[in-house]
C-alpha cells in the first residue's frame, strides 16, 4: 500500500499526474496541475491582492445575485480538459486550477468538488510570484479549454487585461481597462476600477 502523500517533495515534480492523483494527496501547500504537471502556487496573497480580490468579489456578487450564474473564489477547484473530449472520469483530467475568481453559468458543470469544464469567466490577479504563469501557461490553457472570457488583473499597473474567445476559439485581447471595466459576454456588467484599485 502506497504511503499517503503529505508533502510535495514526496512527488516526482517531472512526473505526469491526473485529478485522480490530486484527490489522494494530503498536501498542505496549495498546488495546481496544468496539463499533468505540478505547479506550486504562490504563498498566501499579499494585502493588495486580497483587497482587490474582495472588491471585485463584492462587485460581481451584487451583479450576479439572483441570476443563473454562480460566483466562486479561491480556493475552488476547476477541472479543465481539452474541448475535443467529452466523456470524462477523474483519470482523464490532467488539469485542476484554482482561479482567484470565476463565474459559472451552466449548473451542470458544478458538483460537490467544484467545477468540471470551462467556467464562463476566469479572473486571475497577478502577484509577484505568479505573473509568468498567469500570462503564459494559463492564457493558452484557458483558451484551449474554452473559457469564454479571461481577465488578468494587474495591481502594479492598476489595469485589467481582457481576453475574449472568438469564433475560431482564439483569444482576442481588448484594450486594457484602466478606469471602468466592461465584459463582452456579460454586457450589463460594469465595474469601477478606480474603486477596485484605490
Amino acid at each position: 500500500m502506497q504511503a499517503t502523500i503529505t508533502d510535495i517533495n514526496q512527488l516526482d515534480l517531472e512526473g505526469t499526474y491526473t485529478y485522480a492523483d490530486y484527490l489522494k494527496w494530503r498536501i498542505k501547500e496549495r498546488i495546481e496541475i496544468i496539463r499533468g504537471k505540478i505547479f506550486r502556487m504562490s504563498p498566501a496573497p499579499n494585502t493588495a491582492h486580497q483587497r482587490i480580490s474582495t472588491r471585485l468579489l463584492g462587485a460581481l456578487y451584487i451583479h450576479f445575485k439572483g441570476s443563473s450564474c454562480d460566483l466562486f473564489s479561491a480556493p475552488f477547484d476547476v477541472r479543465l480538459f481539452d474541448t475535443k473530449r467529452s466523456d470524462l472520469s477523474n483519470q482523464d483530467i490532467y488539469t485542476v486550477v484554482q482561479p482567484d475568481l470565476c463565474i459559472v453559468c451552466d449548473s451542470k458543470k458544478l458538483d460537490s468538488r467544484g467545477c468540471i469544464g470551462a467556467p464562463d469567466l476566469m479572473i486571475e490577479i497577478l502577484s509577484p510570484g505568479n505573473s509568468e504563469k498567469e500570462m503564459n501557461s494559463k492564457f493558452k490553457l484557458y483558451q484551449d479549454c474554452g473559457v469564454r472570457e479571461y481577465w488578468i488583473v494587474d495591481p502594479q499597473k492598476s489595469a485589467v487585461l481582457i481576453y475574449v474567445l472568438n469564433e475560431e476559439s482564439k483569444y482576442v485581447g481588448l484594450p486594457p481597462a484602466m478606469h471602468s471595466l466592461s465584459s463582452t459576454i456579460f454586457p450589463d456588467l460594469k465595474i469601477d476600477l478606480e474603486e477596485v484599485f484605490q
